[in-house]
């Protein structure tokens, strides 16, 4: 009786060992899968810090273009004024047809004889 007790014993203890060494694989997948993951969150975070780092450049580029587009409009203070620069566009409409009228004068028109 007690060499069948010994091989049912055996049989057991090979079933446990079995079982142990599936509970390892298990085990290791379950590490590798966390660790993938792990490294996944990381290359996102990274990616989600860059592409704030870009935003935030963006937007201080942004404010500094916005800043100096007002200035030049004369909405903020230091700013070249509106009238003037109305006064800027009015003069270089006036010197291009003075220009123009100059050209016109001096240049051979195609109705005349030759």
């Amino acid at each position: 009786m007690s060499s069948s007790r010994d091989r049912v014993e055996d049989t057991y203890e090979l079933q446990n060992d079995e079982r142990l060494e599936e509970l390892h694989s298990k085990l290791r997948t379950l590490r590798g899968v966390t660790s993938d993951i792990y490294d996944d969150v990381e290359r996102q975070n990274s990616a989600l810090d860059n592409a704030r780092d870009a935003f935030s450049s963006f937007g201080s580029t942004l404010a500094l273009s916005s800043r100096r587009a007002s200035q030049a409009f004369g909405l903020g203070p230091g700013g070249v004024k509106q009238w003037r620069t109305i006064g800027y566009c009015a003069a270089a409409f006036i010197g291009l047809w003075i220009l123009w009228r100059v050209l016109f004068w001096f240049w051979p028109s195609a109705s005349s004889p030759p």
